[in-house]
């Protein structure tokens, strides 16, 4: 049986139990940088106040979010 003094075994306990949360948020992160992705059809430019915005749906014309205009793709 090994003798351990309960303070070495609390600090033990806290490192490895950090160690393993960090590991988990590295091993996410890493996951999250794969899964960005922006389609360039959803990138609309604004020929009024050249306004770069994002718009998901798939329409011929789109109203900028900054002046309000009608932008043709």
């Amino acid at each position: 049986m090994i003798n351990i003094d309960f303070s070495w075994a609390i600090a033990l306990y806290i490192c490895l139990f950090l160690n393993f949360i960090l590991a988990v948020w590295l091993f996410n992160k890493k996951q999250s940088d794969k899964d960005l992705s922006l389609d360039p059809r959803f990138i609309w430019f604004c020929s009024i106040c050249t306004h770069t915005y994002i718009n998901t749906k798939e329409d011929i014309i789109s109203i900028c979010p900054r002046c309000g205009s009608y932008n043709k793709k």
